[in-house]
């Protein structure tokens, strides 16, 4: 898969190393069910597919550069189009915005979605692609998930409210945590439970705070997973972190990238009276997770 950053306004002449593609217009905060629709609808043209994904905008995002570089890299995409949403950029009306973009990727075919809206003040529709594209135009229906919408929006919604069984049915291969493995405090080593700490981009949109069973896969491994987002209050640490328990595995993971899937809540950020009152609740945690009851 071939990364390109496509800044627009900007000079974006047309570039030999993309061939005739079948593009795929959005957002592409991810892979949700109807994103997976847009791309199966592109391969069967048999056409090399090109994927727009965008950054920036309002709020905080579902995944970030690097965990959507992952995401896309397992599908068959071979090129991937990064748009930086700015001021400048969304002020490029739809028309202009739409003709630099063809002119820098030589299309065989456009695939959207109906809802699909772009440049100045979400002006841009299908209908305009329609008149501006010289190949066939394909605009799909909106995918639901128990009569609901499937898009970002409702995916982020899901997620700040702790609902993490419909955002995952709404993503098909589930929402996750990709970071890399550095120092802490190295506190959980002292009372049995050393944990893997995680340095997330700021960018990154989190579930709310409260300790989550899961899955974390590694480069030794995936192993069952209890993670805890938000502060330490038992330790007067009062700042947001990521910590994991990565259950059956031992060794030393600093300097590498995991992905921690929180799948079900446990119980909120709490302040124990003692390191031991915390390492009873911690097994009783595991006990949990080795159960799957959540």
């Amino acid at each position: 898969m071939l990364i390109y950053h496509c800044p627009i306004p900007g000079d974006l002449s047309s570039c030999p190393q993309i061939q005739p593609c079948a593009l795929v217009l959005g957002g592409f905060d991810g892979l949700h069910l109807g994103h997976r629709q847009l791309l199966s609808e592109a391969l069967k043209t048999g056409l090399p597919v090109a994927l727009t994904t965008m950054f920036g905008g309002k709020g905080k995002a579902l995944f970030t550069r690097e965990e959507r570089r992952t995401l896309f890299a397992a599908e068959n995409i071979s090129y991937l189009l990064e748009l930086d949403l700015t001021e400048e950029t969304m002020a490029v009306p739809a028309e202009e915005f739409l003709r630099t973009l063809f002119a820098f990727v030589p299309v065989g075919a456009v695939v959207c979605g109906e809802d699909f809206r772009f440049g100045k003040d979400a002006l841009g529709t299908p209908d305009l692609i329609r008149s501006l594209a010289s190949c066939p135009v394909s605009v799909l229906s909106i995918v639901k998930e128990k009569g609901e919408k499937v898009s970002v929006s409702a995916c982020k919604r899901f997620l700040g409210e702790g609902q993490l069984s419909r955002l995952n049915a709404m993503l098909g291969d589930g929402y996750f945590i990709g970071g890399t493995v550095e120092h802490g405090r190295e506190v959980g080593r002292t009372y049995g439970f050393p944990t893997l700490n995680l340095s997330v981009p700021k960018e990154k949109l989190l579930p709310p705070d409260g300790v989550y069973g899961g899955l974390c896969t590694t480069e030794k491994g995936d192993f069952p997973t209890i993670v805890n987002i938000g502060p330490r209050p038992t330790f007067g640490v009062t700042e947001r972190k990521i910590e994991a328990y990565l259950d059956g595995f031992s060794g030393d993971l600093y300097g590498t990238t995991v992905k921690v899937y929180p799948t079900g809540f446990f119980r909120g950020i709490e302040k124990f009276p003692s390191p031991e009152a915390l390492r009873e609740q911690l097994a009783r945690d595991i006990a949990r997770l080795r159960l799957r009851s959540f």
